[in-house]
Order: C-alpha cells, then sequence, then structure tokens
C-alpha cells in the first residue's frame, strides 16, 4: 500500500517549520515524547488517526510514532488540511493520506486508506473513522482494542451507538475530560473562531451585534469572546438552564428568529442540523455574515440559503455572498464548514498541548486495560485530567496548594467535631 497521498510532497519544508513552531509552545506534550521515547508503549502496534490535519495534529501523530507506533492519518474535515503539514508529516515516515479541498469521495477515500492499515487503536475527531468502522469496515473491528474521540460531535454519535447496543469495542470521551472542554472548547474555539471571522471578513467586530447560536462550552468561549472584542451579544438555546446562564453572564437571550432580525454575524456552535435555516433568511439584514463552529457543515441549511438566492458569488476567499430577490446580501464563511479551521489555524498550540496530551496518555490507557474495558463510552480517568493540569501548571512555572494529611483526613471525613 502507498504510504502517503498528498497534495505535493514537495511542500515538506513549509510543514516542517509550521510543525517545529507548535513543538516550541507544546510543553505538556512534549514531556510526554520523552516519556513515550523511553518506554515505547505502543511498539508493534498500529494507530489510525482521523483530526483536523494542521502543524498541532502532526505533532500528536509524531508523538505517537515517537512512542513506537505505526500511524496513518487523515484529515477531519475537507477544508481544514493544510497541504505542507501533511507533506511534511509523509516525509517523517508517517502514512498520511489527505488534502485540502478533498471531494466528499476523496475525503472518504482516505478515511479507507487510513482504516486498510488494519488499526489496534483509533483516535478519531467527529465520529467518520468510527462511521466506517461500524458500516464499510466491520472486518476490522476484531483486531481493535479501542479509542479516543476528540469533539462534542464525535462523543454524541458514539453514545448513540452504544445505546443501540452496537458499538464494537471500547472509546474514551476525550471532549468530556475538564482539560478538553474547559479549555479547547472555551478558549481555543472561543478565540481561533473570532480568528477565522476576522481575518476572513478584515472587518470590525466592535459595535456589531453577534448571535451566538448554543451556549455550551464552545458557545460559551465564542460569546466571552464577542464581549471582550466589543460586540453586543445576542445568544439562542433550546436548553432552559443554559439560557439563564447565558442571561446571568450578561448576554441577551431570544429565540433565534427575533435574533436573525438583529444580527450582524451569526455564529452557530449546536452539533445539531438547520440552526440557521429559511425563516431567518427572510428577515436577515443586509450584509449579515454567517459561520458555523460546529463539527458538520449542516448547522447553516446550504440548500435553503441557495434557493432562496437570485446571485451567488465568491467575493473574497472563503465568503460566498447570497444576494436576495430583494437585494439584500447575505454571507456564508467557509462553506458553512469550521470556520475556525476551514478559514483559520485552529486553536491556539498552548491550548491543544492540553488536549492531544489527553489523547496520547488516553489511547496508553486503553491499551494498558485492553481486554478488562467493556464495548461502552468511558470518561477520560481522573488522574489523567490531573497529569495533564499539573504538567501544565509546572511549564508555565505555577505551584499550587496541596492538602495536609489532617486537611484530607477532615475533608473526607463525615463526623466533623464540633
Amino acid at each position: 500500500m502507498q504510504n502517503y497521498l498528498v497534495r505535493d510532497i514537495n511542500l515538506a519544508p513549509e510543514g516542517r517549520l509550521k510543525i517545529d513552531w507548535v513543538r516550541a509552545h507544546m510543553p505538556v506534550l512534549n514531556a510526554i515524547r520523552e516519556e513515550f521515547v523511553r518506554e515505547q508503549p505502543f511498539k508493534g502496534l498500529k494507530i489510525a488517526v482521523s483530526i483536523h490535519l494542521e502543524a498541532k495534529t502532526a505533532y500528536l501523530a509524531e508523538v505517537l510514532a515517537a512512542g513506537g507506533a505505526d500511524v496513518s492519518i487523515s484529515g477531519s474535515n475537507p477544508l481544514s488540511t493544510q497541504d505542507d503539514v501533511a507533506a511534511a508529516l509523509a516525509k517523517a515516515g508517517i502514512k498520511v493520506y489527505s488534502w485540502y479541498r478533498a471531494t466528499d469521495e476523496e475525503y472518504k477515500d482516505h478515511l479507507l486508506r487510513v482504516l486498510d492499515n488494519k488499526p489496534d487503536l483509533v483516535i478519531d475527531d467527529g465520529g467518520d473513522l468510527i462511521h466506517l468502522l461500524h458500516t464499510e469496515r466491520r472486518h476490522l473491528i476484531a483486531n481493535i482494542k479501542g479509542g479516543c474521540e476528540e469533539t462534542t460531535t464525535g462523543v454524541l454519535r458514539l453514545r448513540s451507538l452504544e445505546r443501540e447496543g452496537k458499538l464494537g469495542f471500547p472509546m474514551i470521551a476525550v471532549n468530556d475530560a475538564y482539560c478538553k472542554y474547559l479549555f479547547d472548547n472555551r478558549y481555543g474555539t472561543g478565540e481561533s473562531v473570532w480568528s477565522g471571522i476576522m481575518r476572513t471578513t478584515n472587518l470590525i467586530t466592535a459595535g456589531k451585534t453577534a448571535v451566538v447560536m448554543g451556549y455550551g462550552w464552545c458557545g460559551k468561549g465564542i460569546a466571552m469572546r464577542a464581549k471582550g472584542l466589543g460586540a453586543k451579544v445576542i445568544v439562542t438555546e433550546i436548553d432552559p438552564v443554559k439560557a439563564i446562564e447565558a442571561h446571568m453572564d450578561g448576554f441577551t437571550v431570544m429565540n433565534s428568529l427575533e435574533a436573525a432580525k438583529h444580527g450582524h454575524i451569526f455564529i452557530t456552535a449546536t452539533g445539531c442540523k438547520d440552526v440557521l435555516q429559511g425563516e431567518h433568511y427572510e428577515v436577515m439584514q443586509d450584509g449579515a455574515i454567517m459561520c458555523n463552529a460546529g463539527h458538520f457543515d449542516v448547522e447553516v441549511n446550504k440548500p435553503q440559503l441557495k434557493e432562496r438566492a437570485v446571485k451567488v458569488r465568491t467575493v473574497r476567499k472563503d465568503i460566498e455572498e447570497y444576494e436576495m430577490a430583494d437585494g439584500r446580501r447575505l454571507y456564508l464563511l467557509a462553506e458553512g464548514r469550521l470556520v475556525n479551521l476551514a478559514a483559520g489555524d485552529g486553536h491556539p498550540a498552548e491550548i491543544m498541548d492540553m488536549s492531544f496530551a489527553l489523547q496520547a496518555l488516553s489511547a496508553k490507557y486503553v491499551l494498558e486495560q485492553a481486554g478488562s474495558l467493556e464495548n461502552r463510552v468511558y470518561d477520560v480517568p481522573a488522574e489523567i485530567d490531573a497529569r495533564v493540569a499539573n504538567i501544565k501548571l509546572e511549564s508555565m512555572g505555577i505551584k499550587i496548594d496541596k492538602l495536609t494529611p489532617e486537611q484530607a483526613k477532615y475533608i473526607n471525613a463525615w463526623n466533623h467535631a464540633q
């Protein structure tokens, strides 16, 4: 089998510079790499990876390879692969099957090539590898010891498989770890989404009304950053508890149809479909900008947008203009795909340092527990979460307190002396 399928192998030197840059800013993963080099936990094993293929992901792949793994990797979105990074990984001897702007057929082919390396472990982002393993490549399941899932959408798909009794091997919900959603989903998404919007549009955020659709951890981060940039923020939600939380955090809360009348910039972050659709397009202001921060490109209903447009044109890289019959112009960024990756470089390296450290350690945990785990979705063990946090604190030169033996005894007792 061909060991790589990339757009242009000659781009490797540029990609290597990107990988080396993020490596210098990922101290947690560097510490884990040193451990992996010594212990070789994955020696003789194959790991299949499907995560947005840019520099931070590439370094994760190299850390796994440093631990003895035979790594095969593809992107998890047709617009997020960086061709120079893919080429650099191929030059480093890792099996890479991915390129930017893959067609649907090419994207699927890349995923299948990764799986056809017959992996022992799987690291997925969004659930496409898992889906193929449970449909077109079911014969490979018997060899798989388990895996890890990176994002909210993928965890939802895994839990659906588990509920139906169809999950073929144990999976760790890395997305649900404290060091993932508190930092990656909130601070990482918050910063990278606005970075993608601003670099794509070259427009100011201050003074505009931003509509954040969904107030999970990603939505919280997006709203917080919008406020910091000087935007007026409206939040839409279906969960009454989250709606109250958004209100108490100082944001205006209303239903999506009413919000559609007021927004200048709309960001969907729900993991659901048709969050923005026909009825919203009918009432949006001229010049409204729409983008998506969810994993799949279904949150903004593109067919309904196109149906209502009398003219569609690309007005700037990653910006499509839809002219309505009444002359209003609505803009969609990055084809409705993940704006922070399809039109940006993704989360900051320091954030992904923690997320990918969780991935690496969780993969090792699955291997160590092989045979004792059921075919279920598991949380990241608390000790792994704490270890990643401690390494991160140490790298920043931050020292924290520890309980004394007396304090530990007190806090764990029920019959406190009066």
